[in-house]
């Protein structure tokens, strides 16, 4: 059985909340851009990457009814099987186009439900999963959190400063830092339990936290552990956003913020 976190959100995906789907979009939308690009080989364009981004998503949705957690596949696993249909598809009807035909769409192969590395999950790229789970439950708790209290927790943890640094820079003092920067602190770790929770399929992705250095049941002394491990992460996925936002304001596209209908079929489309 998928947890309540996850059928309540795939419910969400069915119904074509385009709220849903722009969450869906912002966390895994690059990690997905640059998955297809190393496996394009520069084949592909990036307006063609960001389709076929959109049409795993699109896809994912519409074979969760499917899936049997029996079998053992990982979130992270479906969706990189879905990409790599969708990339190989729209190989093969290129290919069939040079020679003068066509190519009917192939069916989606569900033996990518079995857990194993047949669809190419590698090191990096379940890292870089994990990491795009991270970014969402930050990018929740600056919504819900005292802004005050997330600049400390900006300052301090995702910038690298001191705590000095950010006491003399907001007039208040170094232990008032450390107590607005618990908050923040204790609130990431929720967000990051009810994230992690909802693109999680299997009980090895339910521990991906804590093998990633952020213990979410902790002692006094994981609290320095957690910042760094968060810092590290974030700094890393801002990375990967400037790469894929420098490649696609070289195509020409503005940074997406919206989502509308018009996708190849009837899912929602992010524009």
């Amino acid at each position: 059985m998928l947890n309540q976190l996850t059928t309540s959100f795939v419910a969400r995906l069915r119904a074509q909340d385009q709220a849903a789907w722009y969450d869906l979009w912002e966390t895994f939308g690059p990690v997905l851009r640059a998955q297809l690009t190393k496996w394009g080989k520069g084949r592909i364009g990036v307006e063609t990457v960001r389709d076929l981004s959109q049409e795993t998503l699109a896809a994912l949705s519409d074979s969760i009814d499917r899936y049997d957690p029996g079998r053992g596949a990982r979130f992270s696993t479906w969706l990189l099987a879905i990409a790599k249909h969708v990339l190989g598809d729209e190989l093969d009807r290129r290919g069939a186009q040079k020679r003068g035909g066509s190519k009917r769409a192939a069916v989606l192969d569900e033996s990518w439900m079995i857990a194993s590395t047949a669809a190419g999950a590698d090191a990096e790229y379940e890292a870089a999963m994990f990491r795009a789970k991270v970014e969402a439950a930050i990018r929740l708790v600056e919504k819900e959190a005292d802004f005050t209290d997330f600049s400390i927790y900006r300052m301090r943890i995702l910038d690298g400063q001191s705590g000095k640094e950010v006491a003399d820079a907001l007039g208040i003092s170094e232990p008032t830092v450390s107590r607005r920067l618990a908050k923040v602190r204790e609130s990431l770790r929720k967000r990051l339990e009810d994230v992690i929770a909802t693109y999680s399929f299997t009980d090895d992705e339910l521990s991906e936290a804590e093998r990633n250095g952020l213990q979410l049941n902790p002692t006094k002394a994981d609290d320095v552990l957690f910042d760094e491990a968060v810092g590290e992460i974030y700094q890393r996925q801002v990375a990967l956003r400037k790469r894929d936002d420098e490649l696609r304001t070289a195509a020409g596209f503005a940074k997406p913020a919206a989502v509308s209908a018009g996708a190849r079929g009837s899912k929602p489309r992010v524009s």
